[in-house]
């Protein structure tokens, strides 16, 4: 049972602080929709997503009602595409395929427009990369992603020095929407496969036919319990983020668990990943200044989001015996408000964001850059960025938005969750002999732990 001060402080935490299962995402796998007809395995995928997915909304919709707490976005994952259509090649007709599907079933946006290129690729893959910037510019809902190394592979620079080519093409080909596509395209290293949020989910391999992974979030309900510890020390703050991330975990696992059985799923995971809207109130880098900085950016920043971040993994795990994702703190500029003003004060440059990512969930996230980046440059931030994950054994990911004739200090406008941000400053000097050694980075010795 729970006491009237637990049901309290729950109502507080949804009124007051943000409280919000942020996403449901469904996986399907769409393996029975291979063909090599493309008319065919584009209208098997249709039929099967919106099957599968027919219930999704107004099932979340209804555990939304009965429970009191949001549940703000609808999704799915599908398996990477780059495999389903390797017979038929026409990649762009099953990309809108899932477009349709994603619209008649009313959700947020889908997920698998996906190739895992860490060792290598096949030709399929390879036109399968050509395909994305098409595909994004002519879809409204559909996300991309293409993992380009992991500890076990190494990096495939080939794969990193394709993609700073690609989010070039992206950006210009969504001239008009400040580059839009490349907010829905995320290259990872050690990508997972039951990853709930976008632009990354994808349904993997090992993944059953039908799954429900929830993600959920409350960076407001952490900073406001981290006020009642003002001035004391730092191990009370990390006691404070685990006893509120097992709180808000346990809404995720009750939420998921209820979504599986009324959609006949499986039950997969819960990401318990702290992950800010625009919205005020609900800032991952208010946190961060509620444990004493002036600024997130300030020299201590990368402390503080590590205590933030392992706080968040112990009060979770405590909480479900099926955590999974990516589970941590999410650092995207454009989508946290304090993150925006840290960016537009100068206190948060592209350095100390790829500092923080050594110790976040994921990486450089919605960052706009000067349009006029070289792809060169765009690629050697992905290799950095996939070389820390590569190292420390940890999921990396970038997403980055070169705004076509945007400069240092403009803005772009998103709209929604995705926000808006300042365009900030890249380093100017060139990478672009060492992109084009090509090749792979081997793995570090510690992979071979068989």
């Amino acid at each position: 049972m729970l006491s009237n001060r637990e049901i309290l402080e729950t109502l507080a935490m949804v009124d007051d602080q943000h409280l919000d299962v942020r996403t449901i995402t469904m996986g399907i796998s769409l393996f029975d929709c291979v063909s090599e007809s493309a008319e065919r395995a584009a209208g098997k995928i249709y039929d099967k997503v919106t099957r599968t997915a027919e219930r999704l909304v107004p099932v979340a919709e209804e555990i939304a009602e009965e429970i009191g707490i949001p549940i703000v976005n609808k999704r799915v994952a599908v398996t990477p595409v780059s495999l389903i259509g390797a017979p038929c090649g026409d990649f762009v007709r099953l990309c809108r395929a899932l477009d349709r599907a994603a619209e008649t079933v009313g959700i947020d946006f889908i997920g698998g427009y996906t190739a895992l290129v860490q060792k290598g690729m096949t030709p399929f893959e390879s036109a399968f990369l050509d395909s994305v910037p098409e595909a994004l510019a002519s879809t409204a809902k559909v996300c991309a992603s293409v993992n380009v190394a992991s500890t076990r592979a190494g990096i495939n620079m080939d794969a990193v020095a394709r993609v700073g080519r690609l989010v070039k093409e992206m950006a210009e080909r969504t001239r008009d929407r400040d580059g839009l596509a490349c907010a829905k395209f995320v290259a990872f290293a050690n990508a997972v496969e039951d990853n709930p949020f976008m632009a990354g989910a994808f349904c993997g391999t090992g993944e059953g036919d039908a799954v429900i992974n929830v993600g959920v979030s409350g960076p407001g309900v952490v900073k406001c319990a981290l006020e009642k510890v003002k001035g004391q020390d730092l191990t009370a703050v990390a006691e404070t983020v685990k006893k509120t991330a097992f709180k808000i975990t346990r809404v995720g696992q009750w939420v998921a668990k209820e979504a599986a059985e009324r959609l006949h799923a499986q039950f997969g995971i819960v990401d318990l990943s702290l992950a800010p809207t625009p919205v005020m109130g609900d800032s991952v880098a208010h946190i961060l200044e509620e444990m004493g900085l002036s600024s997130v950016g300030a020299h201590g920043t990368t402390a503080c989001l590590a205590l933030l971040n392992d706080a968040v993994k112990k009060g979770g795990v405590m909480a479900s015996s099926h955590v999974g994702g990516l589970s941590g703190a999410f650092i995207p500029v454009s989508e946290d408000i304090g993150m925006i003003r840290a960016c537009e004060a100068g206190f948060l440059s592209l350095d100390k964001l790829e500092a923080m990512t050594s110790v976040c969930s994921v990486g450089l996230d919605m960052i706009a850059v000067p349009g006029d980046t070289p792809a060169e440059v765009l690629s050697g931030i992905l290799a950095d960025e996939a070389a820390i994950g590569v190292v420390n054994n940890k999921t990396t990911a970038v997403r980055l938005i070169p705004a076509p004739g945007k400069k240092v200090g403009d803005w772009v406008e998103f709209g929604g969750l995705l926000g808006r941000a300042p365009v900030i400053a890249v380093n100017a000097a060139d990478p672009s002999a060492f992109i084009r050694r090509g090749g792979r980075i081997p793995a570090p010795i510690h992979s071979n732990k068989n």
